[in-house]
């Protein structure tokens, strides 16, 4: 292997074991390195690949990692550079696997990932309400979020949902900044009417008592086993559609591990969601502890077989993207058609993220139902309000959710 290609593996290993704090923190430090110290590429181009990401499906931090990798070492680089970034992220998160089968439900486990759930959801929320502040300018692309959420919340697949919100809403940025280039705009209510209806109308029956039902009651176990082919298309599918940011990962999650096939409940999907918080490197490797935790009924080889089969599958997608998209970065960022789609999509990604964080609000503050969980609030807002007002890291607060729920449990709190 070549010179540049061991720099290329030693720095994105590097970033992939110290990258805490989500994209952000990823881009800032690739910026940091690969320009600044290494002078790789110029600060413009490096720019010129960030809005490219924006524009295609996967984890933007790893996409950039992988193109950099091509600029660097061409082809083999865009292998090494996305491979040594992920690495890191999917070893740590297989042994927390491991420990979390083994260990995860016993009794003085169970008290630390009961104060970390609520804590998980203020970091959900957080990232939502910083990125709606920065995407949702404009009432088209208010509207846009608010079909999302609502179809995502009556059922609707979350697939669906992108896909409809965000060729519906291109189309209708288009004509908005067309007409209003050309002359005064008309009010579109019933582009709006028509949007809603659309996404809405592919929920079926019985959404609305979906919603009381999802938000009353927690989910129940995993009730049917998974394939590993039946893994890989469903992780395939969401790395090949994934737009926004990772935490949108928990929208699709939620619907189709939970909801759609069952092989985990909701209780299991926010520890995994914790899990995520810890490793540092992109969130998707949460799909690594998912496929363990699916397959680990059949044994520790077919749990690491799992965890490896999502893995592959979820991040396959962003190094396709990456080398069809690299070359023609520069007409991308030029073109009307491409920057209404980015709009749309990025707020529809929102969207789902709204309705899966009501979701599991409703199972972390009502688990009986009923009465709420003063506890798991209280937890909630400190974290938020330390999140928002002083931008504390997510690992802090997912730590700080643990130290709570030991607490808690220890003081003889209100079970959560």
């Amino acid at each position: 292997m070549s010179g540049r290609l061991w720099e290329i593996a030693g720095l994105f290993l590097k970033l992939g074991s110290i990258g805490f704090g989500g994209p952000a923190t990823h881009l800032a430090l690739m910026e940091d390195e690969a320009v600044e110290r290494r002078g790789w590429l110029s600060r413009q181009h490096f720019l010129d690949l960030v809005g490219a990401t924006n524009l295609i499906p996967g984890p933007n931090s790893t996409e950039m990692a992988i193109h950099i990798g091509f600029v660097r070492g061409g082809w083999a680089g865009l292998l090494i550079g996305g491979a040594a970034f992920i690495l890191p992220a999917v070893l740590i998160t297989t042994g927390l696997a491991w420990l979390y089968v083994e260990h995860g439900r016993q009794p003085h486990v169970e008290p630390v990932i009961a104060g970390i759930k609520p804590a998980v959801l203020a970091v959900i929320f957080t990232a939502g309400w910083r990125l709606g502040r920065k995407a949702l300018h404009g009432w088209i692309v208010v509207a846009v979020f608010a079909a999302a959420s609502i179809a995502s919340l009556c059922r609707a697949g979350e697939i669906r949902v992108l896909l409809a919100c965000s060729l519906l809403g291109m189309l209708w940025l288009w004509w908005h900044r067309h007409r209003r280039q050309t002359a005064t705009p008309k009010s579109g209510p019933g582009l709006a009417a028509a949007l809603l209806a659309g996404t809405i109308g592919s929920a079926g029956h019985g959404g609305q008592s979906a919603i009381v039902a999802s938000l009353a009651t927690a989910g129940a176990a995993a009730a049917t086993t998974a394939t590993l082919a039946q893994l890989a298309w469903f992780f395939l599918k969401i790395g090949a559609v994934l737009y926004g940011t990772g935490y949108v990962l928990i929208a699709y999650l939620q619907g189709g591990l939970v909801r759609e096939y069952g092989w985990l409940s909701d209780q299991q999907l926010l520890d995994a969601i914790a899990i995520g918080q810890f490793t540092p490197g992109p969130i998707l490797s949460t799909a690594t502890f998912v496929g363990y935790v699916v397959m680990s009924g059949g044994g520790p080889w077919q749990a690491l077989a799992g965890a490896a089969v999502a893995t592959v599958a979820i991040f396959l997608p962003s190094f396709v993207f990456v080398a069809v998209v690299n070359p023609i970065v520069p007409r991308l960022r030029r073109s009307r058609w491409t920057a209404a789609f980015l709009d749309a999509v990025n707020a529809a990604s929102l969207g789902l993220m709204a309705a899966v964080t009501i979701k599991l609000a409703g199972q972390i503050f009502f688990p009986t139902g009923t009465w709420p969980n003063a506890t798991a609030l209280l937890i909630a807002a400190a974290a938020t309000l330390a999140a928002l007002r002083w931008k504390t890291s997510a690992i802090w607060l997912v730590l700080g959710g643990a130290a709570a729920g030991w607490l808690g449990w220890w003081l003889g709190w209100p079970a959560m």
